[in-house]
């Protein structure tokens, strides 16, 4: 998605903020994905956590894939978008028991269960109703992910998933329980990560695991790799489908994968992240002493990560093309956290100008919210307009 590919035109009659969806861009992604997972053989299951709009959970589940969720409301919006209950896995350290029961009575395909406690818990509620639970359990592989301190999720530090030392305890109380059926290892060591080789760390380990398990005579039927590869927030333009092919075929060299045994794989951000765009109306340009401030009638409200992670978005003036200068882009929110960009350079700004903050299909519009009272952005797609 380029400048001049924006429909500007269209825009100046839309409400701001909205988010708006490259369609075209996605499917594209989506096709690219499919060939890789292909070459292979791999699963693919989308982590709606990333974006649960109902118009791109539609076109993904079209595609496809399965679906990767961490709460009951998602995982119902996966069936509501049309994701088959036997592609849903259901993830989170924190499952309610109406969530649990919602995936019992739609035989979702597995429940990737992260401690000892939430295991008694699904084969006590799979007991009363008379079902048997698939289940694979979230090993915490203490892999660093070198990426932001908040989105990483496989160190012994973290509160996900079964640390190595108790898994063999885990097991031993698992075969136990008459109303669960041992299916697998799910993996999930972090998110954003642009570093491939933390994956070959993974896999090694993931390896080491599976040997010391079949020492125990215990087959693991699937290995569940979970997502977590990055995209280039800095030049989205140039770099719009991130590096699928080099990261499956890491997988597909290092892991040792057994004859029948099932790869899969739950990418949310790289699948979704480069189509979508948060659109923004600057209300003021106010010029200080040392600085000059874009003011926006968009905030944390509408894309949170840049407060929340100090994340970047590229931002563009899509009604500009005078010489660039240089602005912080803040938003409206009556918190001082509430900037998009500091000392940015970009094309001369105006009132009514239209900004685009790119790359904010994943985490942006999946995480807004109404503080100050504020109303939720709307959302367009590229081939309704």
């Amino acid at each position: 998605m380029v400048k001049g590919s924006f429909p500007t035109n269209k825009f100046g009659k839309l409400q701001t903020p909205f988010y708006y969806y490259d369609m075209a861009l996605l499917q594209d992604t989506l096709n690219v994905i499919k060939t890789e997972t292909n070459k292979y053989g791999y699963h693919q299951h989308y982590a709606v956590k990333a974006n649960a709009n109902p118009k791109i959970l539609a076109l993904i589940a079209k595609n496809g894939f399965g679906a990767d969720c961490v709460s009951g409301r998602e995982v119902q919006a996966a069936l509501d978008a049309g994701f088959p209950a036997s592609k849903i896995v259901f993830a989170g350290v924190g499952k309610a028991d109406w969530e649990i029961n919602l995936g019992l009575d739609h035989h979702i395909a597995c429940f990737n269960v992260e401690s000892l406690a939430e295991l008694e818990v699904i084969n006590a509620l799979a007991e009363a109703r008379n079902k048997t639970a698939t289940v694979a359990l979230r090993v915490n592989p203490n892999v660093d992910a070198h990426t932001h301190a908040k989105i990483t999720t496989g160190l012994q530090e973290n509160k996900f998933g079964i640390n190595l030392g108790l898994l063999n305890g885990v097991l031993d109380a698992l075969f136990k329980m008459s109303h669960i059926r041992f299916s697998g290892l799910h993996f999930h060591i972090g998110s954003q990560i642009t570093d491939l080789s933390v994956f070959r760390n993974l896999c090694i380990r993931a390896n080491e695991l599976q040997d010391e398990l079949e020492a125990r005579d215990i087959e693991i039927d699937h290995l569940n790799f979970g997502g977590g590869l990055g995209i280039d927030y800095f030049h989205p333009n140039h770099l719009s489908i991130p590096e699928f092919e080099n990261y499956f075929a890491l997988f597909h060299k290092l892991v040792k994968q057994r004859e029948g045994q099932q790869v899969h794989f739950e990418l949310g951000r790289s699948v979704v992240g480069q189509c979508g765009s948060l659109i923004a109306k600057v209300l003021y340009v106010k010029k200080g002493e040392v600085k000059q401030f874009a003011i926006l009638d968009a905030g944390f409200t509408d894309l949170i990560r840049p407060a929340m992670y100090d994340a970047y978005h590229h931002p563009e003036n899509i009604t500009s093309n005078e010489p660039y200068e240089t602005y912080d882009l803040v938003g409206p929110i009556c918190e001082s956290s509430d900037v998009f960009n500091k000392d940015i350079e970009i094309n001369k700004v105006r009132r009514n100008d239209l900004i685009a903050l790119r790359s904010a299909g994943a985490y942006g519009e999946i995480m807004a919210s109404q503080y100050n009272c504020r109303a939720l952005p709307g959302s367009y797609f590229s081939n309704e307009l």
